[in-house]
């Protein structure tokens, strides 16, 4: 196995412990199950008690220009008590959606092999007239979920 193979493999692992950790740090009681098969990266216990399932994503620094923050080919059909943390590594922007909030938000492939699966593309990109280059943006309607912190999921 390369370098660059296992480095891209663990991004995901990497991140979803580092959000954690970062949680832990704002004094939010977060565990972590030892299997994903729901989809489930943390569970969250609220303020008043309740808990929240959490799925975190993250798109890395090294992915094609314009897709910062493109989360593409998601399963998912609304859960009450769910939420996705989304991260750009190269935007370094956290967004933070319930699971209604994303059903709203995406797109949902009605052809091909993803049919049924949920897209979400919080960023565009655009050429800077003067050097050429192209850099990246939050389209405005994104703007609303960005996270500073986590305590929206702490919040009942």
């Amino acid at each position: 196995m390369s370098i660059t193979f296992r480095h891209s493999a663990g991004f995901g692992k990497r991140i979803e412990y580092w959000v954690a950790g970062l949680m832990l740090k704002e004094g939010i009681d977060v565990y972590m199950p030892l299997i994903d098969d729901n989809g489930i990266d943390a569970v969250v216990r609220r303020e008043d008690g309740t808990f929240v399932e959490v799925q975190i994503k993250a798109r890395s620094k090294d992915v094609v220009m314009g897709d910062a923050a493109l989360f593409a080919a998601l399963s998912h059909e609304y859960r009450g008590n769910y939420f996705f943390i989304f991260y750009s590594e190269r935007l370094d922007t956290f967004w933070i959606m319930s699971s209604q909030e994303f059903i709203e938000e995406s797109v949902q492939n009605k052809s091909g092999k993803n049919t049924g699966k949920r897209s979400i593309w919080f960023n565009g990109k655009r050429k800077n007239k003067e050097t050429g280059e192209y850099t990246e943006h939050c389209h405005e309607r994104f703007k609303k979920y960005i996270a500073n912190n986590f305590q929206r999921l702490a919040k009942a």
